[in-house]
């Protein structure tokens, strides 16, 4: 009786030239297969449906004017990207505004500079 012994490999263990691998990997921003596949046919349901789509926000707005502006706000996250917040410091880390006042206006509760119509 012959016993024979298979050679396990471990991860990242060199194969040897006989088995081809990518040694650097998927190139950066390259996107998975899978992903592309979902992400065109979710683009092709909304590109087939944008009449539907148009229809169904007004109903919802009919209805609640608020949910339909909600929705429309969070629709555009996919076409319009997100701005980074950015605090704008000096460069000692002290706030730059902290002595910066805007007038709108008279002040309505002050009477004496205020003009009665």
């Amino acid at each position: 009786m012959m016993i024979i012994k298979k050679e396990i490999k471990k991860m990242g263990e060199w194969r040897g030239p006989e088995e081809k691998a990518n040694r650097n990997g998927r190139p950066k921003g390259a996107r998975n297969r899978t992903t592309n596949t979902i992400r065109e046919a979710y683009q092709n349901l909304v590109e087939m449906n944008l009449e539907n789509m148009s229809l169904w926000i007004a109903q919802m707005a009919a209805d609640n004017p608020e949910k339909a502006m909600d929705t429309m706000i969070k629709l555009s996250e996919y076409i319009i990207p997100k701005l980074a917040r950015q605090e704008v410091v000096g460069s000692d880390g002290s706030d730059l505004f902290k002595n910066v006042k805007f007038q709108f206006g008279p002040n309505i509760n002050d009477e004496e500079n205020r003009d009665d119509v």
